[in-house]
């Protein structure tokens, strides 16, 4: 039984960064679809905490429960992230909206959402 709790971290971060790989489907360039959806053990201020270290132009607000962080520049966002309390911890959903700027470039970005989620 020890050993199922000692591969879980590890599981865990796994499928955390398989779910952080680039998508090519066809959702891959539709901006109404989320860039990244993922569950994480962490809580939301943690999560934000992290990215706001780890990122340049970052603005937090809260919507209810939720923390919502915007990415890029004033008039200009690259990314919204929203962080929803879960039971097990947090979700997160990045959203990139259509023609946003490359900044932070899109495989910085998920290097530390999951960074950040484990």
């Amino acid at each position: 039984m020890k050993r199922i709790f000692l591969l879980a971290p590890a599981a865990v971060a796994v499928a955390t960064l398989a779910a952080c790989g680039s998508s090519s489907g066809p959702s891959a360039h539709d901006p109404s679809q989320p860039m990244m959806y993922v569950s994480s053990q962490r809580a939301p201020a943690y999560i934000a905490s992290c990215l706001e270290s780890r990122l340049s132009r970052v603005r937090l607000s809260r919507v209810g429960s939720a923390t919502q962080i915007a990415v890029g520049s004033d008039s200009n966002n690259s990314y919204f992230v929203t962080l929803t309390p879960s039971n097990a911890g947090s979700v997160i959903k990045v959203m990139r909206p259509a023609n946003a700027p490359d900044d932070p470039p899109e495989p910085e970005m998920r290097f530390n959402i999951a960074r950040c989620a484990t």
